[in-house]
């Protein structure tokens, strides 16, 4: 019996490293420390050994890299729209579509219940894992190499980006409108959250005191639910 074991164990191990030889020709970065690599790609489900530290890491990066490009890209923008451009590029979702795209949720380990609950289609749970892959790749090669591959998983993002980004976001648009009508300012108020603890979705209203106009929105931040409300009543305006 325990040979039987050992030898699963041995083949579950070897798929492991076939699958991240996979992700590493995808990444375009090969780990000089494997373990490196197996531990940005661990989620908490699988206990205290896991990528938040590396995540945390990546993400200082990832908004250090993404700043230093824009700012060239863009010359004449100035701070307030360059700012609106970054947060536009290293939020959530954009870090999500750069995951989706080494398809990385294949090479998740994650626990048993995160597996069985959609974990590796998740984005919350895709874009900590590309950030914490990124600071992974800064402590085994260097700045240059993770400033490198940042801006090499960026490539279509930069390409396709425009001015159009530094467009004012929905709760500033609406507070300079309230403010220009002499109206109080928007209130945004949580009305409940729901889904699963470990990835809620927030819903948000949106009223201005004095009118009629209201919103609401969901997201998966209460920020992101707060835009959309506020978005919801821009249309109405």
């Amino acid at each position: 019996m325990l040979p039987l074991i050992s030898w699963l164990v041995a083949k579950a191990s070897a798929i492991s490293v076939k699958n991240l030889d996979l992700f590493q020709i995808e990444l375009g970065y090969r780990f000089s420390e494997l373990e490196l690599l197996e531990l940005a790609l661990t989620h908490r489900s699988s206990g205290s050994n896991n990528n938040e530290r590396l995540e945390f890491l990546g993400d200082s990066l990832i908004n250090h890299v993404v700043a230093n490009y824009i700012y060239h890209k863009f010359p004449n923008v100035s701070e307030g729209a360059l700012s609106r451009i970054r947060a536009a590029l290293v939020r959530r979702e954009s870090l999500a579509d750069l995951g989706v795209n080494l398809q990385i949720g294949e090479y998740l380990f994650l626990g048993a219940g995160e597996c069985k609950s959609g974990g590796r289609k998740r984005k919350s749970i895709i874009a900590d894992a590309v950030e914490a892959v990124v600071g992974a790749i800064f402590i085994d090669g260097g700045f240059e190499t993770a400033r490198r591959i940042i801006l090499t998983l960026y490539s279509e993002k930069f390409f396709a980006m425009s001015e159009d980004l530094a467009e004012k976001d929905s709760k500033t648009q609406i507070q300079e409108y309230a403010q220009a009508k002499g109206l109080e300012l928007p209130v945004y108020e949580l009305e409940s959250v729901s889904g699963d603890a470990h990835e809620p979705m927030y819903h948000v209203v949106c009223r201005i005191t004095g009118s009629d106009w209201i919103g609401r929105g969901s997201g998966l931040s209460r920020q992101e639910a707060e835009q959309i409300a506020a978005s919801s009543v821009l249309s109405c305006l």
